[in-house]
């Protein structure tokens, strides 16, 4: 610690400070245009200059250490001058468009310019400008307006990890853009929205929408992924115009990724169902909320009648709130329903009920991390704030392993990319448990048995040892082993490997399902009036689908693009004698197979809570009213409840079902936890489809997001991709597309040959159009010359 002066305040400061740090550390107003706080220090803008006692000139505040006695003055007439001559050469070439800018009313240089800008410009020489360049869907240019502070070319390559935007030329040619003329393909690229102090870089999709002070903020939390990202909504009236990041340290610090930012834009799809609607005689009649209700308990009822209740079933979506998903089960179990799950696209359910994660672990632990293992993850898609946290790991010194199915370019530095098929990765897995072993001294377990014909490889050696030396390690089992049908396996062995290594381990969940399955809407778990756990046989989420029950009960769910066997689902909806929609779109497919459709708000339109991963409960408040006749979900189901006669439902406001949950997980025993142990460790399989759900058709509002549909991403995704060797082996060195064929049903996707995906697979994606009517994910496939016939 340092003893300074600022403006005649003395202070105590950290020695490692910058003077600018330590001002806004005192609440002392430095102006600035390139320092940013999550940044490196550029010191090009010059705004800062400040005076100091010991200096002959004028200092940038923001790349000037604090010494013992040092005296600052950010007003005197030497600061002043210095702040004002910087100001005038900044505003020398901007262009004066302020009135049509949509950085208007809440931009940095404007405000500054207030105060240290002169009310006539000496400068009479012609003005430059820059062409403005087509960066994708999700920014728009302006670069005119840029002053060359350089944030954007920072955060690309130091937050985002790869630098898409650079700056060319000297002097008064210098320009920011793309070196190649291309589309930003970071997840996070919106960031540089909120970084760019001028109007340079906005965003396009809230282009000539709003101004600043026409705007309302709403705090919120994004509900796309298991980070949960503190966000805002901006509204005007009963619309919300845009979104941006909150500052939260211990989760998403300055950032949101794009899902997060650009996904509002579907709050006004044409796809909204905004009044209740009922099928009479094959038509559809759109109808009031007491009608509607009472068809929808009158059907369920009717089918508990005629073939009995197990004979319904629930499935609810992992982006549901904490009171939805509560009231849900609350809902079915009051009706003798049981068959409730929220795990729509796994197939693997042999742990059901084991909890891996790690106790007291929360995502700050990974700056900590100095060994990082990834399992079957494409995190940037998966989790993208999460990605980035590894990503600064990383920077630091922590080594990073990541195993999968395909080659993904994390934009980090990666120690090991392990790229195996399904069956070489239970190979791995094992090779490094039986490399960090100890097992040998217990000649009672059964893991010892299991991995007693296991000879580790250099490589698995290696990926041991280091977890084995590592001060903390931590191993992110992800969405795509979570998804494949070995996956109970998958998360087996990584357990293992946990406790042998002494690990953390997360299994990371979708969305805001942590919280779902605290609130119950599992097959083997309810939540009962004295805390106590009622465990009961009931059928998983794959199992009601092959079973073709009489009648389902689907909330927020489209079942075509969001469970593991798409076409097995609309086939068992289309047998059903009665479905139950509840949800914030409607589909042509939803009109085939539903009976009742009810429409819900969306996450902007209702009040609820969602639990991270790790396990903070956050809640929060609607933005906007819900659009048209819709209601929360929360209240749809208090009244389906109370319809139902079912005692308990009597909840005036969505705190109130929040608490109830609270109280009865308090009041729950503790108990050991359970891990499972297979039987054994083999998977055959000839070729596989790897069946990845993409970054943006992870959900029904991300998928109707038109901005993020059109980002080079989502368009690779589209693609089934193999690489060289599989190619040639089944002739499709030359195709340009494929056909697939499955259930009497082809489908045609674009090809290409892609080196990054494991031998014996090929890559084709989930959650589209194009394979909604397909067999469940990581399915065995045949191949000819032209066509990929997916295996029955």
């Amino acid at each position: 610690m340092v003893n300074i002066e600022i403006d005649g305040i003395p202070l105590k400061v950290d020695s490692t400070k910058m003077i600018i740090q330590a001002a806004d550390e005192a609440g002392i107003d430095i102006p600035r245009f390139c320092y940013h706080k999550k940044l490196s220090i550029a010191a090009n803008c010059r705004m800062c200059l400040i005076e100091v006692d010991s200096a002959r000139k004028a200092l940038p505040a923001c790349a000037t250490p604090v010494t013992e006695g040092m005296k600052v003055f950010t007003h005197s007439k030497i600061a002043m001058a210095a702040q004002r001559g910087v100001m005038e050469f900044l505003l020398i070439n901007h262009p004066l468009d302020c009135p049509i800018c949509d950085q208007g009313g809440e931009c940095e240089l404007q405000d500054l310019s207030m105060g240290y800008g002169a009310g006539i410009s000496r400068f009479n020489e012609g003005k430059r400008v820059v062409q403005d360049k087509n960066i994708g869907p999700l920014i728009q240019t302006d670069m005119t307006r840029c002053i060359q502070c350089t944030r954007c070319v920072r955060f690309g390559e130091e937050v985002a990890g790869i630098k898409e935007l650079g700056s060319t030329g000297r002097g008064e040619t210098m320009e920011i853009g793309t070196y190649i003329e291309s589309s930003l393909i970071s997840e996070l690229s919106g960031n540089i929205i909120d970084l760019c102090p001028v109007g340079a870089l906005t965003s396009k999709p809230f282009r000539y929408r709003a101004r600043a002070w026409e705007l309302t903020a709403h705090p919120s939390i994004a509900p796309h992924d298991a980070a949960g990202s503190h966000i805002e909504f901006h509204t005007r009236g009963n619309e919300v115009m845009r979104v941006v990041p909150r500052d939260n340290d211990s989760i998403n610090e300055s950032w949101i990724s794009d899902r997060d930012r650009f996904s509002y834009s579907a709050l006004t799809h044409e796809q909204r169902v905004t009044t209740p609607m009922i099928k009479q005689d094959g038509q559809w009649q759109e109808t009031d909320w007491q009608t509607a209700l009472q068809a929808a308990i009158d059907g369920l009822n009717t089918v508990k009648a005629k073939y009995g209740t197990e004979q319904i079933a629930g499935l609810i979506s992992p982006t549901a709130t904490l009171e939805e998903a509560y009231l849900f089960q609350k809902l079915l179990r009051g009706m003798d329903i049981n068959n409730i799950d929220h795990r729509l696209r796994e197939q693997s359910f042999a742990d059901q009920g084991c909890d891996y994660n790690s106790e007291d672990w929360c995502l700050g632990d990974i700056d900590h991390s100095d060994d990082i293992v990834l399992v079957g993850c494409n995190i940037r898609a998966e989790q993208p704030i999460i990605a980035h946290r590894i990503r600064q790991a990383a920077y630091h010194g922590a080594t990073v392993t990541n195993i999968n199915f395909f080659a993904t370019d994390l934009l980090m530095p990666v120690d090991k990319e392990v790229t195996v098929n399904a069956k070489v990765m239970l190979e791995t897995l094992a090779g490094i448990a039986t490399a960090l072993h100890g097992l040998a001294q217990d000649e009672d377990s059964k893991w010892t048995e299991l991995l007693a014909d296991i000879v580790p490889t250099a490589l698995e050696q290696t990926i041991a040892m280091q977890l084995a030396n590592a001060v903390q390690a931590t191993l992110f089992v992800g969405a795509l082993a979570n998804h494949h049908p070995q996956a109970a396996k998958i998360r087996a062995l990584t357990h293992l490997i946990a406790q042998l290594s002494n690990s953390h381990i997360i299994v990371l969940p979708e969305a805001n399902s942590k919280a779902v399955s605290l609130a119950g809407a599992m097959p083997e778990q309810q939540l009962s009036a004295n805390g106590d756990e009622d465990v009961q046989a009931a059928l998983n989420s794959q199992q009601m689908w092959q079973q073709c029950l009489r009648a389902y009960v689907l909330f927020g769910i489209e079942p075509e693009w969001d469970v593991a066997d798409p076409a097995q689902a609309q086939y068992a909806l289309h047998d059903a004698s009665f479905v139950l929609s509840m949800n914030s779109y409607v589909t042509d497919s939803m009109l085939a197979y539903a009976d009742v459709i009810l429409p819900i708000a969306s996450f902007a339109e209702t009040s609820g809570t969602f639990i991270g991963i790790d396990g903070q409960w956050q809640s929060f408040t609607g933005a906007v009213a819900p659009r048209g006749e819709s209601r929360p979900g929360w209240k749809v189901l208090r009244v389906l409840a109370n319809l139902a006669e079912i005692a308990g439902i009597d909840f005036v406001a969505s705190e109130d079902v929040r608490d109830e949950v609270k109280d009865q997980l308090n009041l729950q025993s503790a108990r050991s936890p359970s891990f499972y142990v297979p039987d054994d460790l083999l998977f055959e399989m000839d070729l596989m489809a790897i069946s990845e759900v993409p970054m943006y058709q992870i959900d029904g509002v991300v998928r109707r997001s038109e901005a993020l549909q059109q980002t080079p991403a989502n368009l690779l995704s589209k693609k089934a991709r193999m690489n060289t060797q599989e190619a040639a082996r089944y002739s499709l060195s030359d195709v340009e597309s494929v056909s697939i064929k499955q259930n009497n049903k082809t489908s045609t996707v674009p090809f290409e040959i892609d080196d990054a995906i494991a031998d014996g697979c090929i890559y084709l994606a989930a959650g589209l159009n194009e394979t909604a009517q397909l067999a469940a994910g990581f399915s065995a496939v045949t191949i000819t010359a032209k066509q990929v016939e997916v295996a029955d």
